[in-house]
């Protein structure tokens, strides 16, 4: 699996990185082109994510994303400025992928640069597979990575968990 990462937010793991999330859950039931579209509609994300709001898109590009998109919106209390940088919605045999480079301008103590990567595929025996991954730098990242709990983690794994339940809940009207 290949996710793009700009230079200078190589994983956490690496140490290259201040704060690093990822997260996954494999969904029976559901399709990746269904959860993908769901991701896409910003306008939906409050309805399954607690920790988003003020979602804002300039020169009227919402709230459907596409590549390229600039838009801000709030999280983990946190304003962030975004821009996606990889749009690849899933086909037969190819995963779905989605990425944002995001950012919190500021002084050192406030400045905040991510890069949230989503992969989203269709696994065998009608199984959707939901991986998203977060790369941070800056002293609020540092900040996040010490928290007890995971503060990140866990938001990422509600969101992608109330993104399933969407998706699932969509299904059957």
């Amino acid at each position: 699996m290949r996710f793009l990462w700009n230079h200078g937010q190589i994983p956490f793991q690496t140490g290259f990185t201040d704060n690093f999330a990822s997260n996954e859950i494999i969904v029976p039931g559901i399709t990746a082109a269904d959860v993908f579209a769901n991701l896409l509609d910003t306008s939906i994300w409050p309805s399954y994510y607690d920790n988003v709001a003020d979602v804002y898109f300039y020169n009227y590009d919402g709230p459907i994303l596409k590549k390229d998109t600039r838009f801000r919106f709030k999280t983990f209390g946190f304003p962030v400025e975004a821009e996606i940088i990889e749009l690849e919605k899933p086909s037969q045999g190819k995963p779905g992928r989605l990425a944002w480079h995001g950012w919190e301008e500021g002084d050192a103590d406030h400045r905040l640069d991510v890069v949230h990567a989503w992969l989203i595929e269709d696994m065998p025996k009608g199984k959707v597979r939901i991986l998203p991954r977060e790369s941070q730098k800056g002293k609020p990242a540092k900040d996040l990575f010490n928290t007890n709990p995971d503060t990140m983690n866990i938001g990422h794994q509600d969101w992608i968990k109330g993104l399933a339940r969407t998706v699932l809940e969509s299904c059957k009207k």
